[in-house]
């Protein structure tokens, strides 16, 4: 993960909104991202963090301190119904690489689109509907 204050051009601060609102769209998910200097605990405030959110029962948060050279993903009981553990460890270990390749903007683009993926409702097939084809 690079050190140090990590900041966002205008066009890349835009660009991840974007990755964002299609990941919400995606998901029906609220995605926050929290880019700075945090306290000693960093799990501790990213959990205040998330859950200082509109709606933190379906919002996701990830944090990254690059000062502490730390990574929190922080993910609301609803999206946890769809979002197992395993896959909140692969965003987390696809972010951390990315981060320490100092790629922090395409990281966090890559880490919101899994997210969204892996946290999207799942289609319910009935018994009595045909498959839909793509």
């Amino acid at each position: 993960m690079p050190a140090g204050d990590i900041s966002f051009s205008s066009s890349k601060r835009a660009d991840l909104e974007g990755a964002i609102r299609a990941a919400e769209t995606l998901s029906r998910v609220e995605f926050s991202v929290f880019v700075g200097d945090t306290p000693e605990d960093t799990a501790a405030y990213a959990r205040r963090l998330h859950g200082g959110l509109a709606a933190p029962a379906r919002s996701v948060l990830i944090m990254i301190d690059g000062n502490r050279r730390a990574l929190e993903i922080v993910a609301g009981s609803y999206v946890r119904r769809t979002l197992t553990d395993a896959e909140l460890e692969i965003a987390t270990i696809q972010l951390s690489t990315d981060l320490a390749a100092g790629d922090v903007h395409g990281g966090l683009k890559r880490c919101i689109g899994l997210l969204a993926e892996h946290a999207r409702p799942q289609r319910v097939l009935h018994a009595d509907e045909e498959p839909v084809e793509a």
